[in-house]
């Protein structure tokens, strides 16, 4: 799905699930659905630890390519200082190949209060974060891996490599100026929070750019995409989630199909050129609405 910019769409899995509560066969024609209406890529998140029932990315998404042939499947964001990186990059490379080289890969930092349940120290936290990006790396494309950094020393070999060469595109979410620069430095692309707002996005935006005319990256290959909390003719529903998680439900899109186009039209303005929108609840017939009455209309 391409609108005639070149904005791409994208959506949410269906990942907010309580026990026992999950439904493969409705899964299974919700994929049919996306895949059908030529929806660029399907994204889960990570919250290991979070007041909302959330399946983890990792089996959600080996789930989902099972289901589809053409889709391209993502996370945004692992919170990547959580795992032990060549564990995570052996995970991410197995589901490249599964997949046949549809993974989209999102890191991001997190926050510092959930480090202690994990065992990871808070200090030296934006180092650990990007050379544990950099290491995956060096497991995707290098034929011997010796990495010798301040929290990870390898000399070893993983095989195989991600079925996508070099490696799967790569994003780094975030909120401040410094995951943006990050971004530019180790990523392919930045993913604005869905817990942003538009306003915010479109200044995280503006360092964007500044950043890769620095860098000297071209900007037409630095992906840019934002995650929005959407709800058409139902604003109600997804509230006490996004309080539950942000505080606020103010960052959503919601409200009739004008002026979900309106919200969405805002965030492609602010520099998204994939906009990956999540309801959070009900998806099915969000999706059926999203379709019918509002995308047409972002074309």
């Amino acid at each position: 799905m391409t609108a005639t910019t070149r904005t791409r769409f994208a959506v949410s899995l269906p990942q907010q699930i309580s026990d026992g509560a999950f439904d493969p066969v409705a899964f299974r024609a919700y994929l049919r659905r996306v895949e059908d209406l030529g929806f660029h890529s399907v994204w889960t998140r990570e919250g290991t630890l979070s007041p909302v029932p959330t399946l983890n990315p990792i089996e959600v998404m080996t789930y989902a390519a099972a289901c589809t042939e053409r889709v391209r499947i993502g996370c945004a964001v692992f919170v990547s200082v959580q795992h032990q990186p060549l564990q995570l990059a052996k995970s991410l490379s197995t589901l490249d190949q599964l997949s046949r080289g549809r993974l989209e890969v999102g890191f991001g930092l997190g926050g510092r209060r959930a480090l202690e349940s994990f065992g990871v120290p808070a200090e030296g936290l934006v180092t650990r974060f990007t050379e544990g990006i950099e290491l995956m790396k060096a497991c995707w494309t290098e034929p011997k891996v010796s990495f010798q950094g301040r929290f990870f020393q390898v000399e070893a070999a993983m095989e195989p490599k991600t079925y996508q060469k070099p490696h799967p595109p790569i994003w780094i979410g975030g909120h401040k100026p410094a995951a943006v620069r990050r971004a530019v430095r180790h990523g392919d692309g930045f993913i604005g929070a869905g817990g942003a707002t538009t306003e915010a996005f479109a200044e995280q935006v503006r360092v964007l750019k500044d950043e890769l005319a620095r860098a000297g990256r071209d900007p037409g290959s630095f992906g840019v995409a934002k995650r929005v909390y959407v709800s058409v003719d139902a604003p109600g529903r997804i509230d006490d989630q996004l309080r539950s998680m942000y505080g606020s439900a103010d960052v959503a899109v919601t409200g009739s199909p004008e002026e979900v186009v309106r919200g969405l039209r805002a965030v492609i303005d602010a520099g998204a050129d994939l906009v990956l929108i999540d309801p959070m609840v009900g998806e099915a017939g969000q999706l059926d609405r999203l379709a019918e009455d509002v995308l047409p209309e972002l074309f």
